[in-house]
């Protein structure tokens, strides 16, 4: 017995060793499931398509648009009191000396036509008595303003120049969040420089900024004197016009905004053939309508405005709209943010007649109105960028 176990003991256990390796290497052969199935099911690894090592191509195409700007005016300085005692005036009358001094400031434009069409901010230009434009290229001229647009904050010069490198206008409504934003300027007026940073955000408003806001947001570094510049994307298409910076210390802090280019082609084209902007006016302020207004008017879960002030002769009076009026859609389109509303008259064409309707004392009202011309701004606050 124990000779037998001899004989056969080694090539038992040998076999019982292969037949665990064959099992471990091919379990599907006794039933069991197979390795190569579970791994051939198991999620692959994502793939990220990578951005360029370098957008130099990119500057290298919208840098020769982008100009630097000086701005100077005459400031009166105010007199020494002594000129305006009047004993003095009693001797001098008003001949007394006047004193003034030049004031000067710096900014950034975009060529945006081969005529010699500049796109910047209205604030850049605001009050300046001689404009001069720098180009990449070395040139210098002086430019004339054609008009601004104190609402939106723009400006339209023109300067006459032969052979301009007119910018390539991209698709500000097909930008996403977290696309390459590059910002070409003069911060500081250190020369032409460039920054990069993504899209942060869209449709930004209620800034306090300016009357009509549909800014893009960017990361990418904007500082006083880039007011003006591009905004353009990673193949150097120009996407906004960048008009203003979110700073408590002045400097960049990584929240810049700039008007999309849709808006600003849509001014610049409204000012150079009818030297401004047109834009429908209804005459009227509005106000949201909060849950408590909606429910003592009986409106709980439907969008609405109130008229919180109606203009002397303007065409709502004229259209026999009231103070306190809910306004629940003009031209069909629900109104329910008084900005949004708002806007959209604007784009509405003077003369042409808009149907609101309105709900007063519980009962709903459709009334017409014939759009009107919106009236001149009040002078744009400064704004730092």
């Amino acid at each position: 017995m124990l000779k037998a176990l001899r004989f056969f003991g080694w090539p038992l256990l040998a076999g019982v060793l292969i037949a665990l390796l064959i099992i471990q290497r091919y379990p599907q052969w006794v039933g069991l499931p197979s390795l190569d199935v579970n791994l051939q099911q198991a999620p692959q690894t994502t793939s990220v398509q990578q951005g360029p090592v370098s957008y130099a191509d990119a500057v290298t195409i919208a840098a020769p648009s982008v100009v630097n700007l000086y701005t100077t005016k005459v400031i009166n300085k105010p007199a020494h009191p002594l000129f305006e005692d009047p004993q003095f005036r009693r001797f001098f009358g008003d001949n007394s000396p006047k004193q003034k001094r030049m004031e000067s400031s710096l900014g950034s434009g975009v060529i945006m036509s081969p005529e010699g069409y500049i796109l910047t901010n209205n604030h850049v230009t605001s009050g300046a008595d001689q404009i001069v434009v720098a180009l990449k290229d070395g040139r210098e001229t002086l430019a004339r303003v054609i008009g601004s647009d104190p609402e939106t904050d723009l400006a339209v010069l023109k300067i006459d120049l032969k052979n301009l490198p007119a910018i390539t206008i991209g698709r500000s409504d097909n930008i996403r969040i977290g696309d390459v934003a590059l910002a070409i300027g003069n911060p500081f007026g250190v020369g032409q420089t460039v920054t990069m940073g993504i899209i942060s955000a869209t449709g930004r408003n209620q800034l306090g900024l300016n009357n009509y806001e549909d800014f893009i947001q960017t990361d990418a570094a904007i500082n006083p004197g880039n007011s003006g510049g591009a905004l353009v994307d990673a193949n150097g298409n120009l996407t906004g016009i960048n008009t203003a910076i979110f700073s408590k210390s002045g400097g960049s802090q990584g929240i810049g905004f700039a008007i999309p280019v849709k808006l600003a082609m849509e001014v610049m084209k409204s000012i150079i053939e009818h030297g401004q902007v047109i834009r429908g006016w209804l005459g009227i302020e509005v106000q949201p309508l909060t849950q408590e207004l909606a429910e003592s008017f009986g409106l709980s879960g439907r969008p609405g405005i109130v008229v919180a002030g109606i203009f002397r002769d303007g065409p709502a009076q004229k259209a026999g709209l009231q103070l306190g009026d809910v306004i629940l859609s003009i031209d069909g389109e629900p109104a329910g943010d008084g900005r949004k509303s708002m806007n959209q008259v604007a784009r509405i064409k003077p003369t042409d007649k808009v149907t609101i309707q309105v709900m007063r004392n519980g009962k709903e009202l459709k009334l017409t109105a014939e759009i009107g011309l919106r009236p001149p701004p009040a002078p744009a606050q400064e704004k730092e960028g």
